[in-house]
């Protein structure tokens, strides 16, 4: 149990919901983030996400890794591990090769485990183009 605990304290936290914060859309990130707000829509990253005790996420989620600690209710395919704390709550469909329930946590969930997920792909980053036309009005 310390070992899990102090991968997780090692990893770098890029991006953060507060717990005041409420966001309807697509998330795509690299490094790791942290919700403890409000979230809806869907989740992409080959990263690690971290649901936080204050944290109510209703999405369709696409993670290398995921720590719940709060309430998750969707899908989740996870490429490396779906892990769900005591405090954790998750309704839906899990995908994973590997999932780790502590004691407490409450599950409502389809849950297969298979080896064959394959990475999530990165999210691609922005690209900007310009239009070199010469427009005559």
């Amino acid at each position: 149990m310390k070992e899990r605990r102090r991968e997780i304290d090692d990893i770098k936290i890029t991006g953060f919901f507060d717990k005041d914060t409420t966001i309807n859309g697509d998330l795509k990130f690299h490094g790791s983030f942290r919700i403890d707000g409000d979230f809806k829509g869907k989740i992409q990253s080959d990263s690690v996400l971290i649901i936080g005790e204050n944290g109510k996420v209703e999405a369709d989620i696409n993670i290398a890794h995921i720590v719940i600690d709060g309430e998750v209710e969707g899908n989740i395919r996870a490429s490396e591990r779906v892990e769900i704390n005591s405090n954790g709550r998750v309704k839906g469909t899990i995908l994973t090769p590997k999932l780790i329930i502590e004691e407490g946590a409450f599950l409502e969930a389809n849950c297969q485990t298979t080896k064959d997920i394959g990475q999530p792909e990165a999210p691609a980053r922005p690209e900007f183009e310009t239009d070199n036309t010469d427009s005559e009005t």
